[in-house]
């Protein structure tokens, strides 16, 4: 196993790894809309979703993979209501061909954050 962390993020505040490399898997951990700075975006939700997906981007990149390798997505809402613009800013990043995904509504321990989104991309042969 390998630990992923880009360069552009700062060392987590956490106990965790940005992502990891196991053999031909790469698991991303939740990422949320956040600055190079570790700063959490406030603002609209459409930013936020973009953003929290550039950061999965930025992790599947360090590790050698891009989003066209994801294969399975965990999405964790912080509100039903945000279901349906959730759906549409999503498929138009990963509606290519769009992986496995759950999507739960979950109580966030930061108030501003909205969205978070893990991945599994798989690296080995390709179709």
């Amino acid at each position: 196993m390998r630990t992923i962390h880009p360069e552009s993020f700062p060392a987590p505040a956490v106990p965790l790894s940005h992502g990891v490399r196991a053999g031909d898997l790469l698991f991303v951990s939740g990422q949320v809309a956040t600055g190079p700075d570790g700063t959490v975006f406030v603002g609209d939700f459409a930013t936020e979703v973009n953003t929290t997906i550039d950061n999965v981007e930025a992790v599947l990149r360090a590790g050698g993979a891009s989003l066209a390798d994801v294969v399975k997505v965990n999405a964790y809402l912080s509100n039903a209501t945000l279901f349906a613009p959730f759906n549409e800013l999503y498929a138009r990043r990963l509606g290519h061909v769009p992986p496995a995904r759950t999507t739960v509504v979950v109580d966030f321990g930061h108030p501003d954050v909205r969205v978070e989104i893990e991945a599994i991309a798989y690296l080995g042969e390709k179709d």
